[in-house]
C-alpha cells in the first residue's frame, strides 16, 4: 500500500510583481490570505510558472519570507528551481 505523504489543502502561491520586479508586500500579503484560510501547505515557486523569470536573489528573498512562517507555524512549503542560475542552497 503507497504511504500517504500529504493530505489537505496545499496552494502553489503565485509571484506578483511591478515592472521592476517581485512585489514583495503583495507576496507578503498573499501568503498572509492563505494562513488566514486556513491551508495545509504553500507550494512557493511551483506551478505557476514564474520560477525560470526570477533572478537568484529574488528566489532568495521570496524564500527567506517563506522560511520565517515555516519556522512560526510549521507549515510543510516546498519549491521547484528552474532556472540556469546559480543553485539555492
Amino acid at each position: 500500500m503507497k504511504k500517504i505523504l500529504f493530505t489537505g489543502c496545499g496552494t502553489a502561491i503565485a509571484t506578483p510583481f511591478t515592472k521592476d520586479g517581485v512585489n514583495f508586500e503583495v507576496f507578503k500579503q498573499l501568503l498572509e490570505d492563505q494562513l488566514k484560510g486556513h491551508v495545509d501547505a504553500i507550494i512557493v515557486c511551483g506551478t505557476t510558472g514564474e520560477s525560470s523569470t526570477l533572478t537568484h536573489e529574488e528566489h532568495l528573498e521570496k524564500f527567506r519570507i517563506v522560511d520565517r512562517l515555516r519556522e512560526e507555524l510549521g507549515l510543510p512549503i516546498g519549491t521547484m528551481l528552474d532556472t540556469k542560475g546559480p543553485e539555492i542552497r
